[in-house]
């Protein structure tokens, strides 16, 4: 499919514009992970350090910051084993509870006062059934700028579910992993090209440097 021309100044506004980060925390992808495959290819990447490259002009520009996180209570009241994932991650040691190291971001990306945190207890992606739509739509926001993990199924859930409701998405494509990689590489080719807009992180930071 061919692309189609944005003015990305206008679509990147950091009046209109949030970045959202999709599970960027220590129990995921930082020292305490325990998919180390998925770990390894944020690393390998550079994903953590170009996502705080633009959450940094992101809140010096004014835009929105606001992190999609995992958290489960220690009885997982409220949460779900209806997939495989689930169920796996319910039969292992209690994993990204509730205010534990595991469930924080990575340190990299704050959290500043200024971020917003919209964690859910269920499901694998970040809209359904949480409140992240309504803060986005009480903070003005018609644009998001996704990153974060993992293009497998979280990214790509919150980009489908973004344009569901009506969102502009601007894909940082050097700010996102998967695995393996050739099968993110090609997901993100094929299935959220023609969602979202392709871009790069020094593409979103130049924009805000303007």
């Amino acid at each position: 499919m061919p692309a189609v021309a944005v003015d990305l100044t206008e679509m990147l506004d950091p009046e209109h514009t949030a970045v959202l980060t999709m599970e960027l925390q220590r129990g995921v992808v930082g020292d305490a992970a325990v998919i180390r495959a998925l770990a390894d290819e944020v690393a390998d990447r550079n994903v953590i350090a170009n996502t705080a490259q633009v959450v940094r002009a992101a809140r010096a520009a004014g835009a929105r910051v606001v992190h999609c996180t995992a958290e489960f209570r220690p009885d997982r009241a409220g949460s779900s084993d209806n997939a495989p994932m689930l169920r796996m991650i319910a039969a292992g040691h209690p994993h990204l509870l509730v205010g534990s190291v595991e469930a924080s971001l990575v340190p990299e990306l704050g959290p500043e006062p200024s971020d917003v945190i919209a964690s859910r207890r269920h499901g694998l992606t970040p809209f359904p059934g949480t409140d992240l739509d309504q803060i986005l739509r009480n903070l003005g926001v018609r644009t998001i700028v996704a990153t974060g993990v993992s293009v497998n199924i979280g990214v790509t859930g919150m980009v489908m579910g973004a344009v569901d409701r009506g969102y502009w998405v601007a894909l940082v494509t050097d700010a996102v992993a998967g695995v393996p990689r050739e099968y993110a590489d090609s997901v993100i080719a094929h299935t959220l090209a023609p969602l979202a807009t392709r871009v790069t992180a020094d593409e979103v930071v130049a924009v805000w440097k303007r």
